[in-house]
């Protein structure tokens, strides 16, 4: 442990007698260094945070040492306390002096003549080299259980726990879209420092280069105050993400951001085989998408199975994703994807497929799947609920679906769809547009009377005359005139069912 004023004031063998009360943090506050000086100004040669020990000589003689100055330039300085010897120069500390360090708030001891400042030097000196001692062995243990972890299978997610537990402190890695990386450390972001730690990562992010900062989130409320190191992985042209680390209520000491410097050598270099890893098992994932489309569903079973666990099982739904356009979005949903379907195995099976991304999930069980995706602000249209035996069919159902996702409602289920109807989907589909195309003969100069009514009033009564006339308030013979009119405009036989059905829908898709 560090020396502090508290232990050689308690330590029998220095005698120290405090001149004034002292408070008891200063008492605690490390000491990094002990000197004597009887130089009436020792500031150019000293540090702060150390104890300055005097024989007095300068405040005595014919020319003294002011006694005010010289305190206030000791405080200013950072000088943790001052140490006077009594029965050498002077029998008793000068009253000035005394009076001096109470205004400024100087810890003054007085050291007995039969202690020597050789003891005092000594006792700081070796409590400083011990700690640094400690400080080493320690910064050396966690350096090798940092490299052990980067050894194990998820190399990534160990270190970071290592981290997380030497440090006693929340770690968080973001990729380089600015997403955070989900990693299952034992601690997580406090929620009331989340958004401005966001907004700094987004910040580094923006200026593209390598950088280290530490921000300060004091404004935030009780226990959760405290500093965040923030620092870059990857190269210049080529950020990977950015590493998070809450430091408390302080910066980090020498040894634990030795630490930290080492965790983002081995972060950058695990980031790197992960994105490797990823590659090849979205390869691996991709064939045995290919493997299910084929039917071949039991060799696809076993195979992932083996790998990570079992498919979802009956009933499942099938989703067809569009990741972001952008390389980092698409990679962090990758992540996050590949992250959700390792821990609830048996919950999610994902593969890329055409430029897009199938999932599989058991059909009432895809809350975390949502959630991904509302984070991610991906579009994707999912199946209505099936089984693997129709499984080329479900995937159709999700292609689909996708087609009518927009930004505005970027998740769609095929039961919506099938429930809205066929004029439903067609309208979704702009078919509007073509059947408006389609009646426009009706709208001519040559129509002679308004047929597009006529035919919504004739198709309405099922094609039979004489209640179609009635409504109309018009001859039988007149209304079979002007149907044959529009059937000749339309260039259809409205005799047949066909041209019927095609009229009718089309008079549907436009009626607004």
């Amino acid at each position: 442990m560090p020396a502090t004023l508290r232990a050689l004031i308690d330590d029998d063998r220095f005698d120290l007698r405090p001149v004034s009360d002292v408070d008891e943090a200063v008492l605690a506050h490390p000491l990094l260094w002990a000197h004597s000086s009887d130089l009436p100004d020792p500031t150019p040669w000293i540090s702060a945070d150390g104890l300055l020990l005097t024989d007095g000589v300068q405040f005595g003689g014919d020319d003294p040492t002011p006694a005010a100055p010289y305190v206030q330039r000791l405080v200013e300085h950072g000088v943790i306390a001052l140490g006077f010897a009594t029965g050498i120069v002077h029998e008793r500390i000068p009253a000035a002096l005394s009076d001096a360090a109470v205004l400024h708030g100087l810890p003054l001891f007085e050291v007995p003549r039969r202690t020597p400042f050789m003891g005092i030097i000594r006792f700081v000196s070796d409590a400083v080299a011990d700690d640094d001692r400690q400080m080493l062995e320690t910064s050396l243990r966690a350096q090798r259980s940092v490299a052990r972890a980067a050894l194990r299978p998820d190399g990534l997610s160990e270190i970071l726990r290592e981290l997380e537990r030497n440090l006693e402190c929340w770690v968080a890695l973001f990729d380089a879209s600015g997403a955070r990386v989900r990693v299952p450390t034992r601690r997580e972001i406090p929620d009331a420092l989340a958004p401005e730690v966001d907004a700094a990562v987004a910040r580094m992010l923006a200026r593209g280069r390598t950088a280290a900062e530490r921000i300060s989130l004091a404004a935030a409320v009780g226990e959760t105050a405290g500093e965040v190191t923030l620092q870059t992985l990857g190269q210049q042209s080529d950020l990977r993400g950015i590493l998070a680390v809450g430091t408390g209520t302080g910066a980090l000491d020498r040894a634990r951001a030795d630490l930290v410097e080492a965790v983002i050598a081995l972060a950058s270099i695990a980031l790197e085989q992960s994105r490797t890893l990823d590659d090849a098992r979205r390869r691996l994932r991709s064939g045995v998408l290919e493997l299910l489309i084929a039917g071949v569903t039991g060799v696809a079973q076993r195979t992932v199975e083996h790998l990570w666990g079992p498919l979802p099982a009956d009933p499942i739904r099938i989703g067809f994703i569009a990741p972001p356009d952008d390389e980092g979005g698409a990679h962090s949903l990758h992540s996050a994807l590949e992250l959700i379907a390792g821990e609830r195995q048996g919950a999610l099976f994902f593969a890329e497929h055409a430029h897009r991304i199938v999932t599989v999930t058991p059909a009432d069980d895809r809350d975390d799947l949502l959630g991904l995706l509302a984070r991610h602000r991906a579009l994707a249209g999912f199946s209505a609920a099936t089984t693997w035996e129709h499984f080329t069919e479900a995937m159709s159902e999700a292609q689909t679906t996708l087609a009518r996702a927009t930004p505005a409602q970027p998740v769609n289920d095929f039961d919506e769809l099938a429930h809205a109807g066929l004029l439903g989907h067609l309208e979704r589909t702009r078919a509007h547009d073509i059947a408006r195309r389609m009646l426009l003969p009706l709208h001519e100069a040559s129509a002679p009377v308004d047929l597009r009514r006529t035919l919504e009033v004739w198709l309405e009564h099922n094609g039979a005359w004489d209640p179609a006339a009635k409504a109309l308030g018009i001859h039988r013979h007149t209304l079979r005139a002007r149907v044959d009119a529009a059937s000749a405009l339309l260039d259809l036989n409205l005799d047949t069912f066909a041209a019927r059905a095609e009229v009718w829908s089309a008079l549907q898709l436009t009626r607004a």
